[in-house]
């Protein structure tokens, strides 16, 4: 699993951007016992709070690929998210689609490694916690960061989504 082609996208883009957690470290993409589809199950797993879980929702707005990075303990208010980007249709991503703009499943989508950038908003209430974790290419993957460190990576824009 380690070798799987998207954990080495996911791992090596993080190292490429000189990314770092709290303690300065350089995050590792660590791939546990079992898949983890949830933010909940992501959170049990780690022994942290679900908020802490970063979730990787990829939809399609008018066509294009959209990455929303929400805490998992929050829901995307689609209308809210669609208004604020002026698109007609947002809409969640078929498999597919998920796979052919990612590179990854659904249930494993990193915020990076993508095979192109992907436009990506990042919950501001993954803000308060000094520590979060995000998916790491595959269902067992995923790796720590900081809510910064995670809008630097990404070049995503911080926004209000829930």
């Amino acid at each position: 699993m380690e070798n799987h082609a998207s954990v080495i996208a996911v791992q090596a883009t993080l190292d490429a951007a000189g990314a770092r957690t709290a303690d300065g470290s350089a995050p590792r993409v660590i791939i546990l016992d079992e898949a983890v589809h949830t933010a909940a199950a992501a959170a049990a797993a780690l022994g942290v709070s679900v908020g802490q879980i970063a979730n990787s929702l990829v939809f399609d707005a008018d066509g294009e690929p959209l990455l929303v990075l929400t805490s998992g303990a929050h829901r995307v208010d689609t209308a809210k998210v669609a208004a604020a980007l002026g698109v007609a249709k947002l809409r969640r991503a078929s498999p597919e689609f998920v796979r052919e703009h990612t590179g990854q499943p659904i249930g494993g989508v990193a915020p990076l490694g993508h095979p192109r950038p992907v436009r990506t908003l990042i919950d501001t209430a993954l803000g308060r916690y000094p520590e979060v974790w995000a998916a790491g290419g595959v269902p067992r993957a995923i790796f720590r960061t900081t809510y910064d460190e995670l809008v630097r990576v990404t070049a995503g824009t911080p926004a209000e989504v829930a």
